[in-house]
């Protein structure tokens, strides 16, 4: 445990990880940046706030405080892209996800940083998952790893058109039994939100590198567009107009279907054999 990554132990078989909703930039960054909005413009705002029912499920919570500006612990720690041909954001992010610079001219990130800050904050976020996926084998047969993601609805650069409200994630079928994921689809489709599986968004290196099936750790990431619980005005956002306030009663409708999901998730874990 340090200041800025906490982990809550629940005894469930399930683990429910939040990588890109801290907001925290040490000065020593900071100061490079060219704005605090920017800087923080890609957080996967208010996910915390959604899923925070997940501690009375009795899953344990794992949450960096550090904005992904500085390390993005979901991506390939070797610099390898995720999504090969497609436009994205490094392990130390250059530009924001609408391709605008980080930096400020002449204070650009040297590679030579990124060994550091990898040390600093993604192995320990990755120990403390393998930690707790060690513990919780001792008590289950099977575990699952539900990894939270948000992004804006449309993000040009990124994909076209319209994100739909679910994207499930399950490195096109290798990180968990298609039964989880069949659970999981069936939750989304009965709601009035729309679905995707293994679409523009298949998981990032949590799910790649965590998820070991036969093992008995099946992982999933869910990726939500924001619009799916808070007031989102689709295309360009400025600063002061996002993110928007959370407000549980917009939000209430997706809380209501990631509740049901999440259950499904442990109903899984605790059937398999």
């Amino acid at each position: 445990m340090t200041s800025w990554l906490t982990v809550r132990r629940g005894d469930a078989p399930l683990i429910v990880s939040f990588p890109h909703t801290g907001t925290e930039i040490p000065a020593e960054y900071d100061r490079r940046l060219v704005s605090p909005w920017l800087a923080r413009k890609d957080a996967d705002w208010w996910i915390d706030k959604l899923y925070d029912f997940a501690a009375d499920l009795g899953a344990t919570t794992i949450h960096t405080a550090i904005s992904r500006t500085v390390i993005d612990v979901n991506r390939n720690p070797t610099g390898v892209s995720l999504y090969p041909g497609q436009a994205t954001t490094e392990l130390c992010p250059t530009t924001t996800f609408d391709g605008e610079p980080l930096y400020k001219a002449g204070a650009e990130l040297d590679p030579a940083e990124v060994p550091e800050r990898r040390a600093r904050y993604f192995d320990p976020y990755h120990a403390a998952i393998e930690q707790e996926i060690a513990r919780l084998r001792q008590i289950h047969p099977t575990v699952v790893i539900y990894d939270c993601h948000s992004i804006r609805s449309v993000i040009p650069r990124l994909f076209e058109g319209e994100l739909p409200n679910f994207n499930i994630g399950t490195n096109s079928g290798a990180s968990c039994d298609p039964a989880l994921t069949a659970a999981v689809e069936a939750h989304c489709d009965a709601t009035k939100f729309n679905r995707v599986t293994n679409g523009r968004f298949t998981g990032g290196w949590i799910t790649r590198r965590h998820g070991d099936p036969k093992s008995g750790v099946h992982t999933i990431q869910m990726e939500l567009a924001c619009r799916g619980y808070m007031p989102e005005t689709l295309g360009p956002v400025g600063e002061g107009e996002w993110p928007t306030a959370y407000d549980p009663a917009y939000a209430r409708p997706m809380r209501e279907a990631l509740t049901a999901i999440l259950n499904s998730c442990l109903r899984f874990a605790r059937q398999a054999t």
